[in-house]
């Protein structure tokens, strides 16, 4: 029998668990300022980064009380450059296909479900691999520790793109960012074999960056 204790999935369950409740009991006015100003932050961040007219950027379509990424999608749009978003396959797996504005995106019926799904996604796939082509990869998090590793919902999804980001034969790979909620930088976390660390990480009007050489793969 697996002691709890020192059971990594079940802290992080217990983690998360804490974290989605502070989400919900937060007002939605205020979840609203701080998504706006980090993704302020964050397209601040991507220009810097000299992304420009015709870069890519994979995001996310946000939902719930995750932060809201309506106005960085915009931000990037606004700026010519070219978003991806993600579709979850049958496997868990993230295809990504080109965000043209809010009207491009459908709710598809995930896999094993009856309903469609509360995230909207691109229409048309683009494959797995096509999130290589992006020079940042902006990922949702519930909570990124001091060491830059992040915490998802635990569905393994993102932890597969940021394995393929890792083996991508690229010599300049992508940026990863995660976007959080004050509170949730810094967080004590377990770590599992397949955790992978994010280069930065936007919490309200925090920014926290990892990898002080741009377009190198980290050493840690």
């Amino acid at each position: 029998m697996t002691n709890q204790s020192n059971d990594p999935a079940h802290a992080k369950g217990t983690i998360r668990s804490r974290l989605l409740a502070a989400r919900r009991a937060c007002a939605p006015e205020r979840r609203a300022a701080w998504s706006s100003a980090a993704c302020e932050v964050l397209v601040g961040q991507i220009l810097v980064g000299q992304v420009g007219a015709g870069g890519v950027v994979a995001a996310y379509a946000s939902f719930g009380t995750e932060p809201d990424t309506g106005p960085l999608l915009a931000g990037l749009r606004g700026r010519g450059i070219r978003v991806l978003l993600p579709i979850l396959e049958n496997d868990m797996d993230l295809s990504w296909g080109y965000y043209s504005g809010p009207d491009s995106l459908v709710r598809r019926i995930p896999p094993g479900g009856s309903r469609p799904s509360p995230i909207p996604e691109p229409a048309e796939s683009l494959g797995v691999d096509a999130v290589l082509s992006a020079s940042w990869i902006v990922v949702p998090a519930l909570a990124v520790s001091p060491s830059g590793h992040r915490m998802g919902r635990g569905g393994g999804s993102y932890d597969r793109v940021l394995a393929r980001i890792e083996a991508s034969p690229r010599a300049v790979r992508p940026r990863v960012a995660a976007l959080l909620y004050p509170g949730e930088l810094d967080v004590d976390l377990p770590l599992e074999p397949h955790d992978r660390p994010v280069d930065m990480a936007v919490a309200g009007e925090t920014v926290r960056d990892w990898d002080e050489s741009p377009g190198e793969v980290p050493s840690r």
